[in-house]
């Protein structure tokens, strides 16, 4: 009851739940990995099982551009960005993120390739906003 009568203003909303989201999605491609696992017979690695190696890069390439985003994200929200195009943004590399997830288990490329261009798309955008937002600042302190 410290903030009795106060209303304390939550930093970062945006990049907060775009990190809780894409924390729960981490989880599911995880658990993805872990249920071919338990039928299977166990161990570490792909174990030679094609549905595992595909969850498993799926997980993988998630965790390798995941971070750069939230970062990214959370960099330009605090710069002061916009807040819906962040949310629009958001949205579309959760979206990406699940097609690319379940179109690298099918034959065809198509869902695969949607997703990876919808997460390259996003990073693009953001790494430029960023340093649009970098390069306009009027406020940067030079060393």
């Amino acid at each position: 009851m410290a903030n009795k009568g106060k209303r304390s203003v939550m930093p970062l909303p945006i990049a907060l739940v775009f990190a809780g989201t894409l924390g729960l999605l981490n989880l599911w491609l995880a658990y993805r990995c872990v249920q071919v696992r338990l039928k299977g017979p166990g161990g570490v690695g792909d174990l030679g099982i094609a549905i595992l190696r595909a969850r498993m890069r799926a997980h993988a390439n998630f965790v390798e551009y995941t971070p750069f985003v939230l970062i990214l994200m959370a960099l330009i929200e605090y710069a002061g960005g916009s807040s819906r195009v962040l949310e629009a943004v958001g949205i579309v590399y959760v979206l990406a993120r699940i097609v690319h997830a379940l179109g690298i288990e099918r034959p065809k490329f198509t869902m695969q390739f949607i997703g990876a261009l919808g997460t390259w798309i996003v990073s693009l955008a953001l790494a430029i906003w960023a340093l649009w937002i970098a390069a306009n600042a009027s406020t940067l302190i030079v060393h």
